[in-house]
Protein backbone atom coordinates (compact mmCIF):
# COMPACT_ATOMS: atom_id res chain seq x y z
CA UNK A 1 0.00 0.00 0.00
CA UNK A 2 1.31 3.42 -0.86
CA UNK A 3 2.46 5.81 1.67
CA UNK A 4 -1.18 7.78 2.90
CA UNK A 5 -0.23 11.39 2.93
CA UNK A 6 -1.12 13.44 6.35
CA UNK A 7 -4.61 15.01 5.89
CA UNK A 8 -5.93 11.59 4.49
CA UNK A 9 -4.30 9.45 6.98
CA UNK A 10 -5.76 11.97 9.77
CA UNK A 11 -9.08 11.90 7.83
CA UNK A 12 -9.14 7.97 7.54
CA UNK A 13 -8.25 7.71 11.02
CA UNK A 14 -11.41 9.72 11.99
CA UNK A 15 -13.48 7.74 9.39
CA UNK A 16 -15.69 4.69 10.62
CA UNK A 17 -17.22 4.14 7.38
CA UNK A 18 -16.58 0.51 6.04
CA UNK A 19 -14.33 0.72 2.64
CA UNK A 20 -16.89 0.39 -0.74
CA UNK A 21 -16.11 -2.63 -1.98
CA UNK A 22 -14.80 -3.48 -5.39
CA UNK A 23 -17.24 -3.70 -8.21
CA UNK A 24 -17.54 -7.38 -8.71
CA UNK A 25 -20.02 -8.37 -11.53
CA UNK A 26 -21.56 -6.51 -14.28
CA UNK A 27 -24.06 -3.16 -13.95
CA UNK A 28 -26.06 -0.65 -15.35
CA UNK A 29 -25.99 3.06 -14.09
CA UNK A 30 -27.90 6.19 -15.61
CA UNK A 31 -24.20 8.63 -15.22
CA UNK A 32 -20.69 6.55 -14.02
CA UNK A 33 -18.17 8.89 -12.76
CA UNK A 34 -14.84 7.68 -12.47
CA UNK A 35 -12.93 9.38 -10.29
CA UNK A 36 -13.51 9.46 -6.73
CA UNK A 37 -11.68 12.96 -5.89
CA UNK A 38 -13.47 16.16 -5.44
CA UNK A 39 -14.12 17.04 -8.62
CA UNK A 40 -16.12 13.62 -9.58
CA UNK A 41 -17.43 13.38 -5.44
CA UNK A 42 -19.06 17.29 -6.32
CA UNK A 43 -20.38 16.20 -9.62
CA UNK A 44 -22.12 13.00 -8.20
CA UNK A 45 -23.07 15.00 -5.32
CA UNK A 46 -24.52 18.00 -7.42
CA UNK A 47 -26.52 15.29 -9.75
CA UNK A 48 -28.29 13.62 -7.13
CA UNK A 49 -29.23 17.01 -5.68
CA UNK A 50 -31.29 18.13 -8.85
CA UNK A 51 -32.40 14.47 -10.19
CA UNK A 52 -32.46 12.32 -7.01
CA UNK A 53 -33.70 9.10 -9.11
CA UNK A 54 -31.00 9.15 -11.12
CA UNK A 55 -28.65 6.25 -10.93
CA UNK A 56 -25.25 7.37 -10.32
CA UNK A 57 -22.04 4.87 -9.78
CA UNK A 58 -19.03 6.04 -8.78
CA UNK A 59 -16.09 3.82 -9.19
CA UNK A 60 -12.28 4.64 -7.33
CA UNK A 61 -8.83 3.12 -8.18
CA UNK A 62 -7.82 3.08 -4.54
CA UNK A 63 -9.83 4.98 -1.91
CA UNK A 64 -11.84 8.48 -2.34
CA UNK A 65 -9.85 10.96 -1.83
CA UNK A 66 -6.32 9.07 -2.31
CA UNK A 67 -5.17 11.66 -5.59
CA UNK A 68 -4.34 15.00 -5.24
CA UNK A 69 -8.06 15.72 -2.80
CA UNK A 70 -6.27 13.82 0.33
CA UNK A 71 -2.96 15.36 -0.18
CA UNK A 72 -3.41 19.61 -1.37
CA UNK A 73 -2.28 22.66 0.24
CA UNK A 74 -5.65 22.98 1.65
CA UNK A 75 -5.75 26.52 0.51
CA UNK A 76 -9.33 27.49 -1.01
CA UNK A 77 -8.39 30.09 -3.28
CA UNK A 78 -10.48 32.19 -5.49
CA UNK A 79 -9.00 33.11 -9.59
CA UNK A 80 -9.02 36.44 -8.41
CA UNK A 81 -5.29 36.43 -9.34
CA UNK A 82 -5.80 34.56 -13.03
CA UNK A 83 -7.86 37.75 -13.84
CA UNK A 84 -5.50 38.43 -16.80
CA UNK A 85 -5.25 35.06 -17.96
CA UNK A 86 -9.31 34.65 -17.88
CA UNK A 87 -9.85 38.50 -19.75
CA UNK A 88 -7.30 36.96 -22.39
CA UNK A 89 -8.60 33.83 -22.92
CA UNK A 90 -12.23 34.62 -22.45
CA UNK A 91 -12.94 38.24 -22.89
CA UNK A 92 -14.11 40.45 -20.03
CA UNK A 93 -18.01 39.76 -19.33
CA UNK A 94 -16.81 35.68 -19.12
CA UNK A 95 -13.83 36.72 -16.99
CA UNK A 96 -15.92 39.07 -13.94
CA UNK A 97 -18.48 36.50 -14.06
CA UNK A 98 -15.93 33.20 -13.25
CA UNK A 99 -14.15 35.69 -10.82
CA UNK A 100 -17.57 36.40 -9.20
CA UNK A 101 -18.08 32.17 -9.56
CA UNK A 102 -14.76 30.96 -8.10
CA UNK A 103 -15.39 33.42 -4.64
CA UNK A 104 -19.32 31.92 -5.08
CA UNK A 105 -17.46 28.65 -4.68
CA UNK A 106 -15.29 29.20 -1.29
CA UNK A 107 -18.57 30.48 0.64
CA UNK A 108 -20.84 27.54 -1.35
CA UNK A 109 -17.87 24.67 0.51
CA UNK A 110 -18.28 26.59 3.84
CA UNK A 111 -22.03 26.31 2.95
CA UNK A 112 -21.98 22.52 2.00
CA UNK A 113 -20.12 21.58 5.16
CA UNK A 114 -22.67 23.21 7.44
CA UNK A 115 -25.60 21.94 5.83
CA UNK A 116 -24.45 18.56 5.94
CA UNK A 117 -22.29 18.12 9.61
CA UNK A 118 -18.91 17.84 7.53
CA UNK A 119 -15.99 19.05 9.76
CA UNK A 120 -13.60 19.63 7.40
CA UNK A 121 -11.85 22.35 9.88
CA UNK A 122 -13.68 24.93 7.20
CA UNK A 123 -12.41 28.59 8.45
CA UNK A 124 -13.30 31.12 6.35
CA UNK A 125 -9.99 33.94 7.09
CA UNK A 126 -9.54 34.86 3.91
CA UNK A 127 -5.85 35.19 2.30
CA UNK A 128 -2.46 37.43 1.71
CA UNK A 129 -0.74 37.61 -1.30
CA UNK A 130 2.54 39.08 -0.12
CA UNK A 131 6.23 40.16 -1.55
CA UNK A 132 9.04 38.46 0.25
CA UNK A 133 11.79 40.29 -1.64
CA UNK A 134 12.23 43.43 -3.18
CA UNK A 135 12.11 42.83 -6.46
CA UNK A 136 7.99 40.55 -6.05
CA UNK A 137 6.99 44.30 -4.36
CA UNK A 138 4.58 45.74 -6.51
CA UNK A 139 3.97 42.42 -8.44
CA UNK A 140 0.22 42.13 -7.19
CA UNK A 141 -0.56 46.19 -8.08
CA UNK A 142 -1.47 45.42 -11.92
CA UNK A 143 -3.87 42.70 -11.22
CA UNK A 144 -5.58 44.49 -8.35
CA UNK A 145 -6.16 47.67 -10.80
CA UNK A 146 -7.72 45.55 -13.60
CA UNK A 147 -9.98 43.53 -10.36
CA UNK A 148 -11.07 47.28 -9.24
CA UNK A 149 -12.01 48.62 -12.75
CA UNK A 150 -14.21 45.85 -13.04
CA UNK A 151 -15.72 45.99 -9.67
CA UNK A 152 -14.99 42.77 -8.72
CA UNK A 153 -11.79 43.81 -6.06
CA UNK A 154 -12.00 41.94 -3.26
CA UNK A 155 -8.44 43.10 -1.89
CA UNK A 156 -7.11 45.88 -0.19
CA UNK A 157 -3.16 46.52 0.78
CA UNK A 158 -2.68 46.19 4.50
CA UNK A 159 0.07 48.25 6.41
CA UNK A 160 3.27 46.22 6.50
CA UNK A 161 3.23 45.78 10.17
CA UNK A 162 -0.62 44.36 9.60
CA UNK A 163 0.63 41.87 7.07
CA UNK A 164 3.74 41.00 9.42
CA UNK A 165 1.45 39.99 12.11
CA UNK A 166 -1.49 38.46 9.95
CA UNK A 167 1.01 36.17 8.80
CA UNK A 168 3.40 35.85 11.88
CA UNK A 169 6.29 36.26 9.67
CA UNK A 170 8.58 39.61 9.23
CA UNK A 171 9.92 37.93 6.24
CA UNK A 172 6.78 39.87 4.25
CA UNK A 173 7.63 43.31 2.75
CA UNK A 174 3.96 44.06 1.54
CA UNK A 175 0.92 42.46 1.99
CA UNK A 176 -2.80 42.63 -0.02
CA UNK A 177 -5.51 40.67 1.77
CA UNK A 178 -8.93 39.21 0.94
CA UNK A 179 -11.84 37.97 2.55
CA UNK A 180 -12.41 35.75 -0.21
CA UNK A 181 -10.92 32.56 0.68
CA UNK A 182 -10.42 29.71 3.33
CA UNK A 183 -8.57 27.26 4.31
CA UNK A 184 -9.55 23.21 4.58
CA UNK A 185 -7.96 19.95 6.20
CA UNK A 186 -8.21 18.55 2.14
CA UNK A 187 -8.55 14.79 3.35
CA UNK A 188 -11.61 15.62 5.98
CA UNK A 189 -13.46 17.51 2.70
CA UNK A 190 -13.16 14.27 0.53
CA UNK A 191 -13.66 12.51 2.98
CA UNK A 192 -16.68 14.26 4.03
CA UNK A 193 -18.39 14.41 0.70
CA UNK A 194 -18.11 10.78 -0.15
CA UNK A 195 -20.26 10.31 2.84
CA UNK A 196 -22.97 13.39 1.79
CA UNK A 197 -22.82 11.27 -1.46
CA UNK A 198 -23.41 7.57 -0.27
CA UNK A 199 -25.86 9.41 1.92
CA UNK A 200 -27.45 10.65 -1.07
CA UNK A 201 -27.75 7.63 -2.81
CA UNK A 202 -24.55 7.42 -4.64
CA UNK A 203 -23.73 3.99 -5.47
CA UNK A 204 -19.93 3.29 -5.08
CA UNK A 205 -17.10 1.27 -5.51
CA UNK A 206 -13.44 1.65 -4.49
CA UNK A 207 -10.32 0.10 -5.26
CA UNK A 208 -12.04 -0.30 -8.47
CA UNK A 209 -10.12 1.06 -11.48
CA UNK A 210 -11.34 1.52 -14.95
CA UNK A 211 -9.26 -0.27 -17.21
CA UNK A 212 -10.61 0.45 -20.68
CA UNK A 213 -13.98 2.55 -22.02
CA UNK A 214 -16.08 1.61 -24.56
CA UNK A 215 -17.50 4.66 -26.75
CA UNK A 216 -21.29 3.64 -27.63
CA UNK A 217 -24.95 4.24 -26.17
CA UNK A 218 -24.34 3.11 -23.66
CA UNK A 219 -20.39 3.65 -22.99
CA UNK A 220 -19.21 0.66 -21.21
CA UNK A 221 -16.18 0.79 -18.56
CA UNK A 222 -13.84 -1.97 -17.69
CA UNK A 223 -12.84 -2.97 -14.37
CA UNK A 224 -10.96 -5.77 -12.97
CA UNK A 225 -13.75 -7.90 -12.35
CA UNK A 226 -16.86 -5.96 -14.22
CA UNK A 227 -18.39 -3.90 -16.95
CA UNK A 228 -20.65 -0.89 -16.23
CA UNK A 229 -23.14 0.01 -19.14
CA UNK A 230 -23.75 3.97 -18.68
CA UNK A 231 -25.93 6.22 -20.48
CA UNK A 232 -23.54 9.00 -19.62
CA UNK A 233 -20.20 8.79 -18.30
CA UNK A 234 -17.72 11.59 -16.48
CA UNK A 235 -13.85 10.62 -16.55
CA UNK A 236 -12.91 13.05 -13.46
CA UNK A 237 -8.96 11.54 -13.08
CA UNK A 238 -7.08 14.65 -13.08
CA UNK A 239 -3.69 13.91 -13.50
CA UNK A 240 -4.05 10.47 -14.48
CA UNK A 241 -6.49 11.40 -17.73
CA UNK A 242 -3.29 12.18 -19.52
CA UNK A 243 -2.08 8.22 -19.00
CA UNK A 244 -5.18 7.07 -19.55
CA UNK A 245 -6.43 9.02 -22.90
CA UNK A 246 -3.44 9.64 -25.50
CA UNK A 247 -5.39 12.24 -27.33
CA UNK A 248 -5.22 14.34 -23.50
CA UNK A 249 -1.19 13.77 -23.27
CA UNK A 250 0.36 17.04 -24.24
CA UNK A 251 -2.33 18.95 -22.45
CA UNK A 252 -0.97 19.18 -19.12
CA UNK A 253 2.56 18.72 -17.60
CA UNK A 254 2.58 16.76 -14.23
CA UNK A 255 4.46 18.47 -11.71
CA UNK A 256 4.88 18.14 -7.78
CA UNK A 257 3.66 20.37 -5.13
CA UNK A 258 6.21 19.25 -1.97
CA UNK A 259 4.46 19.97 1.73
CA UNK A 260 5.86 19.70 5.32
CA UNK A 261 3.68 20.07 8.74
CA UNK A 262 4.78 20.76 11.84
CA UNK A 263 3.80 18.88 15.16
CA UNK A 264 1.48 21.18 16.88
CA UNK A 265 2.46 23.78 18.56
CA UNK A 266 -0.30 26.05 19.44
CA UNK A 267 1.23 28.67 22.38
CA UNK A 268 4.11 29.19 19.59
CA UNK A 269 1.64 30.00 16.93
CA UNK A 270 0.02 32.23 19.65
CA UNK A 271 3.23 34.12 20.25
CA UNK A 272 4.26 35.05 16.36
CA UNK A 273 0.91 35.58 15.98
CA UNK A 274 -0.41 33.28 13.59
CA UNK A 275 -3.96 32.61 15.20
CA UNK A 276 -6.49 32.61 12.01
CA UNK A 277 -7.08 30.18 9.37
CA UNK A 278 -5.35 32.98 7.18
CA UNK A 279 -3.42 31.66 3.92
CA UNK A 280 -0.27 33.02 2.50
CA UNK A 281 1.17 32.67 -0.32
CA UNK A 282 4.06 35.38 -1.68
CA UNK A 283 4.77 36.14 -4.91
CA UNK A 284 7.03 33.80 -6.67
CA UNK A 285 6.16 32.01 -9.76
CA UNK A 286 6.00 28.27 -7.84
CA UNK A 287 4.50 30.24 -4.43
CA UNK A 288 5.69 29.79 -1.18
CA UNK A 289 1.91 29.03 0.92
CA UNK A 290 0.89 28.34 3.94
CA UNK A 291 -1.01 28.04 7.29
CA UNK A 292 -1.35 26.93 9.88
CA UNK A 293 -4.13 23.99 11.68
CA UNK A 294 -6.99 24.41 13.70
CA UNK A 295 -4.82 22.00 16.65
CA UNK A 296 -1.92 24.23 15.94
CA UNK A 297 0.42 23.14 13.47
CA UNK A 298 1.95 24.85 10.63
CA UNK A 299 1.36 23.01 6.98
CA UNK A 300 3.93 25.00 4.42
CA UNK A 301 4.27 23.99 0.38
CA UNK A 302 6.34 24.68 -2.56
CA UNK A 303 5.24 24.19 -6.16
CA UNK A 304 7.38 23.22 -9.18
CA UNK A 305 9.70 20.52 -8.05
CA UNK A 306 9.25 17.20 -9.40
CA UNK A 307 8.50 17.14 -13.16
CA UNK A 308 7.07 13.95 -14.59
CA UNK A 309 8.28 12.49 -18.13
CA UNK A 310 5.34 11.96 -20.50
CA UNK A 311 2.70 12.59 -17.81
CA UNK A 312 3.92 9.46 -15.90
CA UNK A 313 2.94 8.84 -12.20
CA UNK A 314 5.80 8.63 -10.75
CA UNK A 315 6.79 6.32 -7.17
CA UNK A 316 8.49 9.56 -5.73
CA UNK A 317 4.45 10.86 -5.39
CA UNK A 318 3.24 8.24 -3.10
CA UNK A 319 6.89 9.24 -0.87
CA UNK A 320 7.85 11.48 1.60
CA UNK A 321 8.94 14.69 -0.17
CA UNK A 322 12.26 14.72 -1.71
CA UNK A 323 12.81 18.69 -0.96
CA UNK A 324 12.34 17.66 2.99
CA UNK A 325 15.40 19.86 3.37
CA UNK A 326 14.26 22.73 1.06
CA UNK A 327 11.31 22.72 2.71
CA UNK A 328 12.29 22.76 6.18
CA UNK A 329 14.92 25.68 5.37
CA UNK A 330 12.26 27.74 4.40
CA UNK A 331 10.09 27.16 7.20
CA UNK A 332 12.33 28.26 9.28
CA UNK A 333 13.14 31.72 7.20
CA UNK A 334 9.51 32.33 7.52
CA UNK A 335 9.43 31.31 11.01
CA UNK A 336 12.71 31.44 13.21
CA UNK A 337 10.76 30.63 16.57
CA UNK A 338 9.52 26.63 14.27
CA UNK A 339 13.29 26.02 13.46
CA UNK A 340 13.69 23.59 16.31
CA UNK A 341 9.84 22.25 16.21
CA UNK A 342 9.77 18.87 14.69
CA UNK A 343 8.23 18.12 11.69
CA UNK A 344 5.40 15.65 11.62
CA UNK A 345 5.82 14.41 7.91
CA UNK A 346 6.60 15.74 4.37
CA UNK A 347 4.79 14.77 1.33
CA UNK A 348 3.97 15.56 -2.37
CA UNK A 349 1.86 14.61 -5.13
CA UNK A 350 1.27 14.80 -9.06
CA UNK A 351 -0.50 18.03 -10.13
CA UNK A 352 -1.79 18.17 -13.68
CA UNK A 353 -0.42 21.44 -14.64
CA UNK A 354 -2.24 23.22 -17.91
CA UNK A 355 -0.64 25.84 -20.67
CA UNK A 356 -3.05 27.99 -19.41
CA UNK A 357 -3.17 27.20 -15.43
CA UNK A 358 -6.58 27.10 -15.86
CA UNK A 359 -9.01 23.41 -16.10
CA UNK A 360 -10.70 22.78 -19.06
CA UNK A 361 -13.81 20.19 -19.83
CA UNK A 362 -15.43 19.25 -22.87
CA UNK A 363 -17.27 16.28 -24.29
CA UNK A 364 -14.60 13.73 -26.12
CA UNK A 365 -17.20 10.98 -27.70
CA UNK A 366 -18.39 10.58 -30.85
CA UNK A 367 -22.06 9.83 -29.25
CA UNK A 368 -21.90 12.33 -27.13
CA UNK A 369 -22.23 10.97 -23.88
CA UNK A 370 -18.47 10.92 -22.33
CA UNK A 371 -17.62 13.99 -20.54
CA UNK A 372 -14.51 15.66 -18.95
CA UNK A 373 -12.77 17.59 -16.66
CA UNK A 374 -8.77 18.20 -15.53
CA UNK A 375 -6.05 20.91 -15.57
CA UNK A 376 -6.57 22.46 -12.36
CA UNK A 377 -2.99 23.14 -11.94
CA UNK A 378 -2.43 23.09 -8.42
CA UNK A 379 -5.28 25.43 -7.46
CA UNK A 380 -8.62 22.66 -7.31
CA UNK A 381 -9.94 23.19 -4.06
CA UNK A 382 -12.10 25.96 -5.06
CA UNK A 383 -12.36 25.19 -8.29
CA UNK A 384 -13.56 21.90 -8.00
CA UNK A 385 -16.56 23.05 -7.27
CA UNK A 386 -16.79 24.98 -9.82
CA UNK A 387 -16.06 22.12 -11.99
CA UNK A 388 -19.07 19.80 -10.54
CA UNK A 389 -21.29 22.83 -11.34
CA UNK A 390 -20.03 22.25 -14.98
CA UNK A 391 -19.92 18.34 -15.30
CA UNK A 392 -23.18 17.83 -13.48
CA UNK A 393 -24.71 20.52 -16.05
CA UNK A 394 -23.34 19.09 -19.16
CA UNK A 395 -24.32 15.59 -17.70
CA UNK A 396 -27.66 16.54 -17.04
CA UNK A 397 -28.17 18.54 -20.70
CA UNK A 398 -28.48 22.12 -19.14
CA UNK A 399 -28.62 24.84 -21.00
CA UNK A 400 -26.65 27.95 -18.60
CA UNK A 401 -23.84 29.94 -18.58
CA UNK A 402 -21.75 26.80 -17.31
CA UNK A 403 -22.59 24.61 -20.96
CA UNK A 404 -22.21 28.08 -22.35
CA UNK A 405 -18.92 29.00 -21.26
CA UNK A 406 -15.45 28.64 -23.33
CA UNK A 407 -14.30 26.24 -20.08
CA UNK A 408 -16.05 23.41 -22.19
CA UNK A 409 -14.73 23.55 -25.04
CA UNK A 410 -11.22 21.06 -24.07
CA UNK A 411 -7.76 22.27 -23.85
CA UNK A 412 -6.50 25.96 -24.63
CA UNK A 413 -3.41 25.14 -25.72
CA UNK A 414 -0.86 21.82 -26.23
CA UNK A 415 2.94 21.32 -24.50
CA UNK A 416 5.45 20.53 -27.08
CA UNK A 417 5.83 16.29 -27.44
CA UNK A 418 8.20 14.72 -25.30
CA UNK A 419 11.70 14.92 -25.17
CA UNK A 420 11.30 18.95 -25.71
CA UNK A 421 8.09 19.31 -23.43
CA UNK A 422 10.44 17.56 -20.45
CA UNK A 423 13.92 19.76 -21.33
CA UNK A 424 11.76 22.21 -21.34
CA UNK A 425 10.16 22.17 -17.76
CA UNK A 426 13.38 21.52 -16.03
CA UNK A 427 15.25 24.66 -18.12
CA UNK A 428 12.55 26.47 -17.32
CA UNK A 429 12.23 25.50 -13.75
CA UNK A 430 16.08 26.11 -12.99
CA UNK A 431 15.65 29.43 -14.34
CA UNK A 432 13.40 30.63 -12.26
CA UNK A 433 15.14 29.13 -9.18
CA UNK A 434 18.44 31.36 -9.98
CA UNK A 435 16.35 34.50 -10.68
CA UNK A 436 14.28 34.10 -7.64
CA UNK A 437 17.55 33.02 -5.69
CA UNK A 438 19.08 36.24 -7.38
CA UNK A 439 15.71 38.22 -6.16
CA UNK A 440 16.14 36.58 -2.65
CA UNK A 441 19.77 37.82 -2.17
CA UNK A 442 18.78 41.38 -3.91
CA UNK A 443 20.92 40.65 -7.13
CA UNK A 444 19.36 41.52 -10.43
CA UNK A 445 18.82 37.97 -12.24
CA UNK A 446 20.42 37.33 -15.32
CA UNK A 447 18.60 38.68 -18.57
CA UNK A 448 17.86 34.94 -19.71
CA UNK A 449 17.11 33.64 -16.85
CA UNK A 450 14.39 36.24 -16.61
CA UNK A 451 13.45 35.63 -20.37
CA UNK A 452 12.97 31.70 -19.31
CA UNK A 453 10.43 32.01 -16.21
CA UNK A 454 8.20 34.22 -18.12
CA UNK A 455 7.12 31.04 -19.95
CA UNK A 456 5.63 29.54 -16.25
CA UNK A 457 4.46 33.40 -15.12
CA UNK A 458 1.77 33.89 -18.01
CA UNK A 459 0.03 31.47 -16.45
CA UNK A 460 -0.17 32.83 -13.10
CA UNK A 461 0.53 31.24 -9.75
CA UNK A 462 1.21 27.99 -9.77
CA UNK A 463 0.48 24.84 -6.99
CA UNK A 464 -0.50 26.06 -3.86
CA UNK A 465 -4.16 23.90 -3.15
Amino acid sequence: MPMRPFWLAQALEADTSAPCVPLAQDTDADVCIVGGGYTGLWTAVMLKQQDPGLDVLLIEADVCGAGASGRNGGCALSWSAKYFTLERLFGVEEAVRLVKESEHSIQAIGAFCEQYGVDADYRLDGTLYTATNRAQCGATDSVIAALERNGINSFSKRPVADVQRMAGSSKHLEGWFSPAAASVQPGKLVRGLRRVALQLGVRMHENTAMTGLEEGRPAVIRTPHGRIRAKRVVLAMNAWMARAFPQFERSVAIVSSDMLITEPRPELLKTIGLTTGVTVLDSRIFVHYYHNTPDGRIMLGKGGNTFAYGGRMLPVFDQPSPYAGLLQKSLAQFFPAFAQVPVAATWNGPSDRSVTGLPFFGQMSASGNVFYGFGYSGSGVGPCHMGGQILSSLVLGLDNPWTRSPLVNGPLGYFPPEPIRYLGSLLVRNAIRRKERAEDHGRRPRHLDVRLAKFAAAAGKADKG
